[in-house]
């Protein structure tokens, strides 16, 4: 094998697209109650853009209720703003530095749009894995051209190159499926 051709270096490129996508997938709403639903909510505080989690604590008391707990006094209005301006349709009830987040049952039409993003997020992913092998092929391109290594090598790695990104288109249709599943349930 080849010092200059790694194909751990892309395995773990790869690895990190089905990472992100199972982030992404991790915060879509399925009608249960998650602390995740919140992570892209940005809060304008002490005079600039900060995460939700910086300012206050996220729990989930009951399957579809969450809890925030605001540590500062000054910024719960802030707060509570911020997760109704967030898109995630949430209206939360203030008691105090606490808010409480109900969690509604999703209707037909907004688990279809859900699922519609998760199949967004999923070829977002896949197009990233496709990157990273098409930059592995190139490489191999590269020293073969620079007689680094011979044409069976370059052959070689190249099915390599290719199973790992089947396994991990695999992989990321896989983790869809398994979301889509969980967004459809009734």
């Amino acid at each position: 094998m080849s010092a200059e051709f790694d194909i751990s270096d892309l395995k773990r490129r790869m690895q990190g697209a089905l990472a992100t996508l199972k982030h992404e997938l991790g915060g879509l709403r399925t009608g249960r109650a998650s602390a995740s639903l919140l992570e892209p909510v940005h809060v304008e505080a002490y005079g600039q853009s900060m995460p939700l989690v910086q300012v206050a604590t996220i729990s989930v008391p009951e399957p579809r209720m969450l809890s925030v707990q605001v540590w500062d006094k000054g910024m719960v209005n802030a707060v509570d703003k911020a997760i109704r301006d967030s898109n995630l349709g949430l209206s939360p009830t203030v008691e105090g530095q606490v808010l409480r987040i109900r969690i509604p049952e999703l209707n037909e039409q907004r688990r279809k749009e859900m699922a519609k993003v998760a199949h967004k997020y999923a070829e977002e992913a896949r197009v990233a894995v496709r990157h990273v092998r098409r930059d592995g092929l190139d490489t191999l391109k590269k020293l073969l051209k620079d007689k680094s290594i011979s044409e069976d090598d370059e052959k070689r790695h190249e099915g390599e190159v290719q199973k790992v990104t089947d396994q991990l288109v695999g992989e990321i249709d896989q983790a869809l499926a398994t979301k889509e599943k969980e967004i459809m349930q009734v």
